[in-house]
């Protein structure tokens, strides 16, 4: 499977649970796979190889200067990193990583020959990253980092053999060393989480991985069998394409959002008016019942309030028990229309609630009154 493939597979898998990026903060472990290119590795002069071989290169019709070059397939890369995220986008890990090319080719410029073998590092980084999007609310948070550290870089068995153009025998020439250097690297990636899984998230990356020139001993070997030692330093750059996964530890699933407080409903209130000294109801008043009775049905009511009132006229006393009277005549209409009496409080104020304030024994119509209230 190609790699645009896999990045095509994990962005089909992953794009449904895509949830609204969050920075990292606090704790959080990561690791990535995926392929290493190393590039072709310069070094070792062709004239040190031919004296240290006992080996006339005039003779060979080689130049006396040259080239050792080694080329590789791409290969695997793989990382490990415990890091801390500072909540604003910013974060630093120790990264722990390998890389691992089996060698294509090796060749001394102007010879041609055949050559093998196999080219590891390991390394050990200190990081520092940025994520951009924390404060935007990204769906994803790409980011970029550096980071450096130690590299410790092997040939395994890396060798070469050829033959010269009037067809002799060459030499063959091996190396099989290891050292350690100062290592660099740049990165650029990008981090999908999954909602799924909170602090949990995907991740793609691009890395260049190098060191300080690595020197190994080499050995060559001519056509009696003797064989002498010589040193060789190589490039070591590296480009990683990289899928792999982070966890964030501590991180709760955002909570749902609250939804509006719904503000309850005005009351409404309605009127029902009496004739003087009376408690039976008009035909306006039974209209007017009738269109609360209708009110409660198409709004979100728990309770009606009746409350009867009074004029002036009359004694308190006497006003008191007209007033609840009044009230009683309203209840019972509502009851009728199929309001639910547990639902009604029917009471009475006498002439206590004024609506126009008036001297004491003064009829006034606007008080002889019902209020029907809707909450």
């Amino acid at each position: 499977m190609t790699l645009r493939n896999v990045l095509l597979a994990t962005a089909m898998l992953v794009g449904p649970a895509a949830a609204q990026a969050q920075p990292v903060t606090g704790l959080y472990i990561g690791g990535g796979a995926g392929l290493n290119f190393l590039t072709d590795s310069d070094g070792g002069n062709l004239q040190s190889f031919l004296d240290d071989s006992n080996v006339n290169s005039t003779n060979l019709g080689l130049t006396p200067t040259g080239a050792f070059n080694a080329s590789f397939d791409p290969g695997l890369a793989a990382v490990l990193s415990v890091g801390w995220g500072f909540g604003n986008g910013l974060r630093a890990e120790i990264e722990g990583n390998f890389r691992y090319n089996e060698v294509d080719d090796v060749t001394f410029r102007g010879v041609s020959g055949v050559g093998g073998g196999r080219g590891k590092t390991y390394g050990i980084m200190a990081n520092v990253l940025y994520d951009f999007g924390t404060r935007s609310n990204w769906p994803v948070l790409p980011y970029i980092g550096i980071g450096a550290g130690y590299a410790i870089t092997e040939y395994d068995n890396v060798n070469w053999r050829g033959r010269a153009t009037n067809g002799t025998t060459f030499p063959s020439y091996r190396i099989d060393d290891d050292d350690g250097e100062f290592a660099y690297q740049a990165i650029v990636g990008v981090g999908v989480p999954v909602s799924a899984v909170p602090g949990l998230a995907i991740t793609a990356e691009y890395r260049f991985f190098g060191t300080l020139s690595p020197e190994f001993g080499a050995t060559s070997v001519n056509q009696v069998g003797g064989f002498r030692r010589s040193t060789v330093e190589v490039d070591n750059f590296n480009h990683s394409l990289l899928i792999g996964v982070r966890y964030n530890f501590g991180q709760a699933r955002p909570p749902a959002p609250v939804p509006a407080a719904v503000a309850p409903s005005p009351a409404r209130t309605f009127l029902v008016f009496f004739d003087w000294n009376r408690a039976d109801l008009t035909t306006r008043a039974r209209q007017i019942i009738a269109e609360a009775a209708q009110a409660r049905s198409s709004q979100a009511v728990t309770r009606i309030e009746v409350t009867g009132h009074t004029d002036t006229s009359g004694s308190p006393v006497y006003n008191q028990g007209l007033s609840v009277r009044r009230a009683n005549a309203v209840a019972a209409e509502l009851v009728r229309l199929g309001v639910p009496r547990n639902e009604i409080t029917a009471t009475g104020v006498g002439e206590s609630q004024l609506l126009v304030a008036t001297p004491d024994n003064t009829r006034e119509p606007q008080n002889r009154r019902v209020e029907i209230v809707l909450r």
